[in-house]
């Protein structure tokens, strides 16, 4: 592995360490910032006892996230290609006359 970089990341008060590719560094800094602060919230909101049962809450929270976000996707991507759709249809009349 040439450019490589290790780094440690604490998760749920557990010492992570990863050897990545540097402009990985930021995001998944970013990511276990997120994921603490998720772990945080939910055990502050809940009385929760056990780290598994919260990382499981979070990892649900995330997921649904993700899946939303796949559904807002591909509206979009649908939504594009109408508009693609019709700036050719557009173009096939304006030529034409």
């Amino acid at each position: 592995m040439g450019d490589t970089l290790k780094i440690k990341l604490t998760i749920a008060g557990r010492v992570y360490p990863l050897t990545i590719a540097p402009e990985q560094e930021q995001s998944l800094r970013l990511a276990a910032k997120r994921i603490e602060s998720t772990i945080n919230k939910l055990e502050q909101n809940y009385a929760v006892r056990d780290k598994q049962d919260v990382l499981a809450m979070c990892t649900l929270q995330f997921a649904a996230q993700l899946e939303a976000q796949k559904n807002t996707s591909t509206e979009d991507s649908s939504a594009i290609e109408k508009i693609k759709d019709l700036v050719d249809l557009i173009n096939v009349h304006v030529v034409t006359y």
